[in-house]
């Protein structure tokens, strides 16, 4: 499976896709989206818990995706 982490220093994305209500926040909310190829959005998370969120994203990429 591949996937891409983003650098967002000036928080276009953070802003695009929720983490924060502006540019001036001083630091971004802890949320995940995944997107598909074409960049539409299929998966948001916005309550993660570090314990078992990571298997829960794995778990549902692989349903929507496909894969091991």
């Amino acid at each position: 499976m591949l996937f891409e982490l983003w650098t967002d220093e000036d928080k276009t994305l953070a802003v695009t896709y929720g983490s924060v209500a502006n540019d001036s926040a001083a630091w971004a909310g802890r949320v995940t989206r995944i997107l598909d190829a074409e960049g539409v959005l299929l998966i948001e998370y916005d309550t993660v818990s570090v314990g078992v969120h990571p298997a829960q994203v794995l778990e549902d990429c692989q349903a929507v995706f496909g894969g091991e």
